[in-house]
């Protein structure tokens, strides 16, 4: 009996030993990261051409120490939004036609939540020059009008905003899917003009009302709702300037026309209101158009088929 009792107690102590001990856990030391430098190439940069061969492309490459990631902004003018870039490689393709400054931002991550950010500003000049056959089949002779081809699959559709996926891999609209639930995709115009001065208008015309999202996903259109399922809002319509111009989305040169009209103000739309105001042209025939927009909800491609009246 006292040899089980000292083997029980040797057994007790031995669990209690190793119940109580604590492991040490570490995170070791947290640092934000030191040397971060951005470097730029503008694209054709030489002695005779200082901004560019007029691409208005530009290799961004970031070092730093200590770096885990980096979040990369390339224009400072309408708001910092980052790209995750785990390499701090990528090339930027400046849309703005003309030579024009901008500030690149570039947030360096390092261990635990510290990080550095840095700016630098690069100039570059983007040479834009319109394809007359997309003019004429926008504006026609002058005036031209267009509708949603319901008749067509991915009339409408939705797919993530990133240049290497052209399509609209979410959803795209079967023939005339909308024609019950929301007739106004089909019933709006959209009027584009060639005024006698060179400028160019539209006119979005929505006698059955809006097809959008609401609030502030409905891209700014004036009386929408502030809140609502996607659908049919009564909207008065609207004109507004438009430009022809190279489209920044940096979708592959072969699948695209390399041209985009974007609209002024927030009065106009084309297809759907829960939109950006560039729409790529990424195809054209003398009657339709095949568009891309990025959405108003982060990450979304909106694709529209047009088709002339």
């Amino acid at each position: 009996m006292l040899s089980a009792i000292k083997y029980t107690s040797a057994c007790t102590l031995l669990i209690a030993a190793i119940s109580c001990s604590k492991p040490d856990y570490s995170l070791g030391e947290l640092k934000a990261p030191t040397d971060v430098v951005i470097n730029v190439a503008v694209v054709g940069q030489d002695a005779s051409h200082p901004n560019g061969d007029g691409s208005g492309k530009v290799d961004v490459t970031v070092t730093g120490k200590g770096v885990v990631g980096y979040g990369i902004d390339y224009d400072a003018s309408n708001g910092i939004k980052l790209d995750n870039n785990p390499t701090g490689k990528s090339q930027k393709k400046y849309a703005v036609a003309g030579v024009n400054t901008y500030t690149i931002t570039v947030v360096a991550y390092g261990s635990g939540a510290e990080a550095t950010t840095v700016t630098k500003d690069v100039t570059v000049e983007t040479i834009f020059t319109l394809n007359p056959a997309i003019e004429e089949t926008v504006v026609g002779t002058g005036t031209r009008t267009f509708k949603v081809d319901g008749s067509q699959s991915g009339h409408l559709g939705v797919g993530p905003w990133d240049p290497t996926n052209v399509a609209p891999s979410w959803w795209a609209a079967a023939p005339n899917e909308k024609a019950a639930t929301d007739p106004c995709l089909y019933s709006a115009r959209f009027k584009f003009t060639k005024n006698a001065n060179g400028t160019y208008t539209i006119q979005t015309l929505t006698p059955g009302g809006a097809f959008t999202k609401t609030g502030a996903l409905a891209g700014g259109l004036p009386g929408i709702p502030a809140s609502g399922n996607e659908g049919c809002y009564p909207y008065a319509g609207g004109t507004s300037a438009f430009t022809f111009g190279p489209p920044g989305s940096g979708v592959e040169e072969s699948k695209t026309t390399l041209t985009a009209i974007t609209l002024d103000g927030n009065t106009t739309f084309i297809g759907y209101g829960a939109q950006q105001k560039e729409y790529e042209i990424l195809s054209f025939t003398e009657t339709s158009l095949h568009l891309r927009a990025q959405g108003t909800e982060p990450g979304n491609a909106w694709y529209v088929k047009l088709i002339a009246e």
